[in-house]
């Protein structure tokens, strides 16, 4: 179905904390950005580049990321989760998903974090993993933000180390689109958490340098980490797209105000209410002459919590 022949794994399993109370209500990976949902962002952007069969892994909120993919027919691919219960890691969860995504444990595949957008050109990456001989390929971008961000060490064509934010030391950033043979994550246990890049990944380098190759070039890249990325984001995707900003099932009272904000499914805006830079998330109910700016509002268990962007 693959019309690559290899399929992809997207890490949507991630509990969001940076992105509460968001997350209260939603996967991280469904958290809809421009009103369309990040998995199904993902899940199209590799449809186009040819990828037909893909796995998402699950843990917190699974439902809301099953909601949004469904088996995928709409979207043209094929839609399978890999359920984890602890959730895993960016390593312990590719090891799990090892029997959807090989059909020996060897081959390899793509993996793509769910909570970051970016325009990798996935066919010239692929090329380099399989010229290079790698065991992982990294796409990598310079780092946008080293006092933000963790670096990854670059040695001609290959990665040599990784580096924490603030280091001050010459990095690249990892942009969360890797190409991986099966053998990177065969020898790790399952059901056992396990991080790539902080544990396994220095490991194999260790053990084998020259087996990670760096796939440098000027990709965008977007992070969703906070409720105020997921709103910038927004912002800079409405200006390409259109602006989406109103779920299905939201009702906005004819009197109230809505400037730069996104109010996501079932939400209700009371009379005169006035909301300016802020995202609502489902079922929330907004009152009568109530205004908020800057702030991600959540309604759990019929109390509002809001907080600041």
């Amino acid at each position: 179905m693959n019309g690559r022949g290899i399929r992809a794994l997207v890490l949507t399993a991630g509990l969001g904390t940076r992105l509460r109370p968001l997350t209260l209500v939603r996967a991280k990976g469904a958290v809809p950005v421009n009103g369309e949902p990040l998995a199904r962002r993902v899940a199209l952007w590799l449809a186009g580049n040819g990828y037909r069969d893909l796995v998402f892994n699950l843990h917190h909120q699974p439902a809301s990321i099953a909601a949004c993919l469904g088996d995928g027919s709409d979207l043209g691919v094929r839609v399978r989760y890999s359920w984890e219960q602890p959730v895993l890691g960016s390593a312990g969860g590719p090891r799990h998903a090892l029997p959807l995504l090989t059909d020996d444990g060897r081959e390899r595949f793509l993996i793509v974090n769910g909570d970051t957008l970016t325009d990798v050109d996935l066919d010239a990456m692929e090329r380099l993993h399989q010229t290079s001989d790698a065991v992982v390929t990294m796409a990598l971008i310079p780092n946008p933000a080293p006092e933000k961000y963790g670096g990854v060490l670059v040695d001609g064509e290959w990665v040599c180390g990784f580096t924490r934010a603030g280091s001050g030391k010459m990095s690249y950033h990892f942009v969360g689109v890797q190409v991986a043979q099966g053998e990177a994550f065969r020898s790790l246990d399952d059901n056992v958490v396990a991080e790539s890049v902080n544990w396994l990944y220095p490991r194999l380098l260790a053990e084998r340098p020259n087996s990670i190759a760096a796939f440098i070039s000027n990709a965008t890249f977007r992070d969703i980490g906070t409720p105020a990325d997921c709103l910038r984001t927004s912002h800079e995707l409405a200006a390409i797209e259109g602006e989406r900003s109103i779920g299905r099932g939201t009702r906005v009272d004819p009197t109230a105000i809505i400037q730069g904000s996104s109010l996501w499914d079932d939400v209700t805006v009371g009379a005169r209410a006035h909301l300016l830079d802020c995202i609502v998330a489902d079922g929330t109910h907004i009152p009568d002459d109530s205004r908020f700016q800057r702030s991600a509002i959540v309604q759990v268990d019929g109390q509002l919590l809001v907080h600041p962007l």
